[in-house]
């Protein structure tokens, strides 16, 4: 008898966040780092998700592993780095939203399980703002220094899952 191979899963590792608003650019910039410096293997996307709010349905319901970074208000001191896990993740995305018209990504999850096709793992991997309200600025030194660590936390967890980035040669 032929024995199948299994496929590997759909990865989706998301950024979230506006980068013209400080430290809510978090995600994206920590999305842009791992670009730059990693080739993933070809079931894994990376994607800024900036602030498309439903938009990321379709890629969410595509994905069987969901790794996002974000700026999240956990109520921690300012610049903490706190990683949370599969159900837990939705009560705490969306918490802080910068206008009324801007959709929660826990609006998005939400969506994404009554359409019947939600990530079978997920990791948010968040830090606590330091500025918000720092229109047109750069994430807070604070903040910056989290993109290393919230890197290295995605792909230990990543690692764990069979998935495994190369590291870019300088010429690529």
């Amino acid at each position: 008898m032929e024995q199948r191979k299994a496929t590997p899963p759909k990865v989706l590792i998301l950024g979230l966040g506006n980068v013209l608003w400080g430290d809510d650019g978090f995600g994206v910039r920590a999305i842009e780092v791992l670009q730059r410096r990693y080739r993933f293997p070809e079931q894994v996307s990376l994607m800024d998700g900036g602030t498309q709010g439903f938009c990321l349905v379709q890629q969410v319901q595509a994905a069987d592993i969901l790794v996002v970074f974000d700026a999240v208000d956990y109520g921690l001191p300012p610049g903490s780095l706190k990683q949370i896990q599969d159900g837990e993740v939705p009560k705490l995305l969306g918490a802080r939203k910068t206008s009324l018209h801007q959709t929660g990504f826990d609006e998005v999850l939400a969506l994404a399980g009554m359409l019947g096709d939600y990530p079978g793992q997920l990791l948010l991997i968040g830090v606590q703002p330091v500025e918000l309200e720092n229109f047109g600025g750069g994430l807070h030194p604070r903040v910056l220094r989290q993109i290393e660590p919230a890197i290295g936390m995605a792909l230990d967890y990543l690692e764990c899952r069979g998935v495994t980035p190369y590291e870019r040669l300088a010429a690529e």
